[in-house]
């Protein structure tokens, strides 16, 4: 008898697709901003986004969707600054999917928030393929990981709308190649912004907060254009 050969992964995509395009529009229809934050583990996700909580408190509304293989020790931390948030737990997963992006949205106040942050769950090659709804994605990379990354997991880079270098502050004592980061980065991808911060002293934040802003007012207009 012939083998049959089924293509499964194109299956999963398309259906993912067709979702995260649903999420999408729900999303736009309360004019909400989403942004998935992608990374290795450790690169920084969780404090980014409590500082960016705590930085833009007086002026958007935020919600977060926690992504991670067990605990809610992120959560948590996200709670105790105000900021509604759930967290999907995906044992023995590596990414999250739109299914779980639509079950998160539909326990979020959407009417309350002007910006969702999506914390990914810790790899730099398995986000990069699963669309949630998000309308940016974000690539966090820190100092320690090496100024070769954007070589080794192109696609992460090739999708970004901004990449941040998280931990500048250890720059004198790394050595990271910043230039020689820069043009690789921008050889894939020119149209990203490119943020060096630092979630320990502060530094480059603001530019961060900065671009966010512009585009939430982004979702805003475009919102009020529908109407």
């Amino acid at each position: 008898m012939k083998i049959k050969v089924l293509t499964i992964a194109e299956d999963i995509l398309g259906a993912n697709e067709e979702k995260a395009r649903r999420n999408q529009e729900r999303l736009d229809k309360h004019a909400v901003l989403a942004v998935n934050v992608m990374s290795s583990p450790g690169a920084g996700k969780t404090s980014l986004i409590l500082q960016t909580i705590n930085g833009l408190k007086q002026k958007a509304r935020i919600g977060v969707v926690e992504g991670d293989v067990a605990s809610t020790l992120d959560a948590s931390k996200v709670q105790a600054q105000g900021a509604p948030v759930i967290q999907i737990n995906i044992p023995g997963g590596c990414h999250l999917d739109a299914n779980m992006m639509e079950k998160a949205l539909n326990n979020l106040p959407l009417g309350e928030i002007d910006l969702l942050l999506i914390e990914n769950v810790g790899n730099l090659i398995c986000p990069a393929e699963f669309a949630l709804g998000e309308h940016k994605r974000v690539m966090l990379l820190s100092l320690p990981e090496g100024d070769d990354k954007p070589y080794k997991y192109p696609l992460m880079f090739a999708e970004a709308d901004a990449v941040l270098i998280n931990k500048i502050d250890l720059l004198p004592y790394l050595g990271f190649n910043i230039p020689a980061f820069n043009r690789a980065a921008v050889g894939l991808n020119p149209r990203a912004k490119i943020f060096q911060v630092s979630c320990k002293t502060g530094e480059g934040l603001e530019d961060w907060f900065s671009w966010l802003l512009a585009e939430i007012g982004e979702m805003k207009r475009a919102g009020k254009s529908h109407i």
